[in-house]
């Protein structure tokens, strides 16, 4: 066992016996708890309170035309301008969206539905879905955003509330406008984008062949398919041993065998996964499956480690669950997974709005993927 692994342990041992707190654990998930509970969701439900509409800081993706878009955070996107930038903004909305079909009881119930019914408005959305189609806008948020978008367009689908219903009907022309984004954008590009930050082309592949799939859109879905197979399909010995980027908060290798597990059969991704990574059985590399180690939750940079931690665990855990039950790497991404999960989840509230504005988002996709 690592020096690392070992540490871990102790912290979780620490802070489950009361030995050692900080004002950074206070109301903390605890760290055993490697499953989302209804004081978890509260927890999650507050941080993102905080911050769908906060206008500022904010760092807006906008390119100016001329000096009539020279506007506001909130006057550009009436939806989506809280949360730092505005796929944080709408990955917010989708936890709100998410933890309300789950934990319908939730104290913070009421305070959800008046965030999400005021920024998910007829009209707000008609102006975020105008912006896409001005001039110089074809790459907004592409292809990060958009994934996020649509995970969002998902999970309002699988709720059956009427306000939901309302949502839905209301971020409909958005929906529309970035599916024909993506069915015009991908057959343009050749080639993937392998990078452990928002362009990262396997992450934009999953979640919308996710929506495609729950909506019953067969041709995104097999256009996403047919994309991920050209892209991926022969990658063989990937250099894993080359991650983490100093900044990444995904894993370019697991977020493609992610993406992998929803576009091919289980035996046909069994044989492509041992391919692609075939020493991970035997723990190698290491790097990938050894959890990141963060320095400053202060700097926006940095502190993506922290996602990329949250993420990883996400992609191992679908991963694994994905291999058959005999199939020695499954218990080393489980494993992996629970390590990464544990460093991460004591982290998602640092107290610096760096971090706070977003990893909440990925903590509750994360304890919402089963466990294998």
């Amino acid at each position: 066992m690592s020096k690392q692994a070992i540490a871990t342990i102790l912290v979780i041992a620490l802070f489950a016996s009361g030995a050692v707190s900080t004002t950074a654990q206070v109301n903390q998930p605890k760290l055993q708890d490697i499953s989302l509970t209804p004081s978890q969701a509260s927890h999650f439900v507050r941080l993102a309170l905080k911050c769908v509409a906060r206008e500022y800081p904010n760092k807006p993706e906008h390119v100016l035309n001329d000096a009539g878009d020279v506007q506001s955070p909130k006057a550009l996107h009436p939806a989506f301008h809280g949360c730092y930038d505005w796929h944080s903004s709408v990955h917010g909305h989708w936890m709100l969206v998410r933890l309300l079909r789950m934990f319908p009881n939730l104290p913070e119930a009421k305070d959800i539905r008046k965030a999400i019914g005021a920024n998910l408005s007829e009209k707000n959305i008609l102006v975020e879905a105008a912006y896409l189609k001005q001039k110089n806008r074809q790459s907004f948020e592409r292809t990060y955003g958009w994934a996020w978008l649509l995970k969002l367009a998902e999970e309002l689908s699988l709720s059956n509330t009427a306000e939901a219903k309302a949502w839905s009907r209301n971020l409909q022309p958005l929906i529309d406008a970035l599916v024909s984004s993506y069915i015009l954008f991908l057959p343009k590009q050749t080639y993937p984008i392998r990078t452990g930050v928002h362009p990262n082309t396997a992450f934009g592949l999953a979640f919308a062949y996710d929506y495609a799939k729950t909506a019953g859109n067969e041709k995104l879905a097999s256009l996403i398919a047919e994309r991920s197979r050209t892209y991926f399909a022969k990658d063989a010995n990937y250099p894993g041993a080359w991650e983490p980027g100093g900044e990444d908060f995904f894993s370019p290798a697991l977020m493609e065998a992610d993406l992998m597990q929803r576009v091919m059969s289980a035996a046909e991704f069994r044989r492509w996964f041992h391919r692609f990574l075939p020493q991970l059985a035997a723990g190698v590399p290491k790097t990938l499956l050894r959890s990141a180690t963060v320095t400053d939750r202060s700097d926006p940079k940095l502190v993506h480690l922290d996602g990329l931690n949250l993420s990883r665990a996400w992609c191992m855990r679908s991963i694994a669950s994905a291999l058959p039950a005999n199939d020695p790497a499954r218990k080393v991404l489980a494993n992996s997974a629970r390590l990464h999960a544990s460093d991460a989840l004591a982290h998602v509230a640092s107290g610096d709005y760096a971090g706070e504005h977003w990893l909440a988002s990925f903590a509750v996709y994360l304890l919402s993927t089963p466990e294998p």
